[in-house]
C-alpha cells in the first residue's frame, strides 16, 4: 500500500485536475449558446440555398457554367474538411476524420488523386501525416464569430481548381450539430451541382435528412427534366453570381455548425472528467483513510507492547 504522503500528492494533483475541467465545461457552457444562435440563424438560408441550387442544377439551360458540368470519367476529387482547433472535446475530430478516410481510400482505390483543404488545427495536423493525401490550402483559427470573409481565400482554391478542370469531384466533411449530446460526422457534395441534386434525392428517397453523411461517390447523374428559368439579365450573369454565394453559405454553415460541436462536445467531455476525478478523488481519499487507521494502529500495538515488556 502506497504511503499516506504519496496518496495525499495524488488527491492534490486530481483536484487541481479537476479544477481545470470544471473551468473548461463553464466556459464551453456559456460559449455554445452564442454558437448555437448563429448557427441556428443562419441554417434555414444555408439549406434552402441547397434545395434551391439542386433545382437549379435539373434545368436545362443553354449556358454552360463549369459548376454544372459533370465530368467522367473522375481523376482527382477534393476535400474540404473543418475542423477544430483546439483539443480536449472528446472524439469530435477522431470520429469525423474516422468517417472520411475510407471515403477516401475509395477514391485511391480507383486511382483517384485526393486533394484536401484544412479549415482548423486539427484537420492540419492530421492530413500532414497521411501518405497520398495532397493537403493544398488551410485556415486556423477563425475564432467564436467566424466570418464568411476568413473562408474565402481557401474556397477560392478550390473553385479556382474546379474551373480549371483540376477537379472532378469536391466535397464538404464537417461535423453537424444535432444535439447537445450528438454531433454527426458528415460528407457533402458541392460540385458538380448534379451531384447534389443527386444526393438530395437519395436522402429523401431513403428518408433521411436533407443533409446526408455518405459521401454519393457512385450515384448515377441523369438530367431528366428539358425546362428552365427565366434570367434577368442573363444566364451567365445569374449563375456566376447564385452560384458563388451558395458555395460560400454551405462551407460557412459547416463552420458553424462545426463550432457549436465543438463546444457541446468539449462540455460534455469535460463534465465526464470532473465526474471521473470526483470519484478518483473518493476512492483515493478511502485508500488514505484506511492507510491512516492502519499507521495508527500499528503504532498503538507498539506502544502497547513496549508497556507490556516493561
Amino acid at each position: 500500500m502506497a504511503s499516506g504522503r504519496e496518496i495525499k500528492t495524488k488527491i492534490k494533483s486530481t483536484q487541481n485536475m479537476r479544477k481545470v475541467t470544471r473551468a473548461l465545461e463553464m466556459v464551453s457552457a456559456s460559449k455554445i449558446r452564442k454558437a448555437q444562435d448563429l448557427m441556428k440563424a443562419s441554417r434555414p438560408y444555408a439549406r434552402q440555398m441547397r434545395k434551391v441550387i439542386a433545382h437549379v442544377a435539373q434545368a436545362s439551360t443553354d449556358f454552360s457554367h463549369p459548376f454544372l458540368t459533370q465530368r467522367e470519367p473522375v481523376a482527382r476529387v477534393g476535400y474540404m474538411v473543418i475542423s477544430t482547433d483546439r483539443g480536449l472535446c472528446g472524439g469530435l475530430n477522431s470520429n469525423m476524420f474516422r468517417r472520411l478516410l475510407p471515403a477516401i481510400r475509395e477514391w485511391q482505390d480507383k486511382g483517384v488523386e485526393v486533394d484536401v483543404v484544412a479549415v482548423g488545427q486539427k484537420a492540419v495536423q492530421f492530413f500532414r501525416r497521411i501518405k497520398g493525401v495532397n493537403l493544398i490550402g488551410s485556415i486556423t483559427h477563425l475564432g467564436e464569430k467566424p466570418k464568411v470573409e476568413q473562408l474565402i481565400g481557401v474556397i477560392k482554391v478550390l473553385l479556382d481548381a474546379y474551373t480549371a478542370g483540376k477537379l472532378d469531384r469536391v466535397f464538404l466533411a464537417y461535423n453537424d450539430f444535432v444535439n447537445t449530446m450528438t454531433q454527426k460526422p458528415s460528407i457533402e457534395a458541392l460540385l458538380p451541382l448534379p451531384l447534389v441534386a443527386a444526393e438530395l434525392q437519395a436522402a429523401e428517397g431513403t428518408g433521411e435528412s436533407a443533409t446526408p453523411s455518405w459521401p454519393v461517390a457512385g450515384l448515377k447523374l441523369e438530367q431528366t427534366h428539358d425546362w428552365d428559368y427565366i434570367y434577368e439579365p442573363d444566364a451567365a450573369t445569374v449563375l456566376e453570381h447564385v452560384l458563388g454565394r451558395y458555395i460560400e453559405s454551405v462551407v460557412y454553415q459547416g463552420v458553424l455548425e462545426n463550432l457549436a460541436s465543438e463546444h457541446a462536445a468539449r462540455m460534455v467531455a469535460m463534465k465526464s472528467a470532473s465526474d471521473n476525478a470526483n470519484k478518483v478523488i473518493g476512492e483515493l481519499t478511502l485508500v488514505y483513510n484506511k492507510a491512516r487507521q492502519a499507521a495508527i494502529t500499528q503504532e498503538i500495538s507498539e506502544i502497547v507492547g513496549g508497556a507490556a515488556a516493561v
